[in-house]
């Protein structure tokens, strides 16, 4: 496959749908739905009030359950991380 080839393909996957399940946390949680759904303009100052470094869906899985919850039910509209979360994955838009 020559180069040319190649980056055709690589350009071409960027139509191919991203998986909802995978998306990056601040797609999911842009600034738009931090707006609508917290007290925050986004979701890296949501983090910074909670004094949480979250950059991945890793990161959150190290803090502990509960108080990540509980900064959650303090700052926005949801009572928990995984009904914000579910909540973000329907409301998320690609384009």
């Amino acid at each position: 496959m020559s180069f040319d080839d190649l980056l055709k393909d690589l350009q071409g996957q960027k139509d191919v749908q991203e998986d909802p399940n995978n998306i990056s946390l601040s797609k999911l949680f842009n600034d738009s739905f931090m707006r609508k759904h917290t007290r925050h303009q986004s979701f890296d100052e949501f983090n910074e009030k909670g004094n949480f470094q979250v950059q991945t869906y890793e990161d959150v899985s190290n803090i502990l359950e509960e108080l990540y919850d509980r900064h959650v039910a303090r700052e926005t509209d949801f009572r928990d991380w995984n009904h914000m979360l579910d909540t973000a994955k329907k409301e998320y838009n690609p384009s």
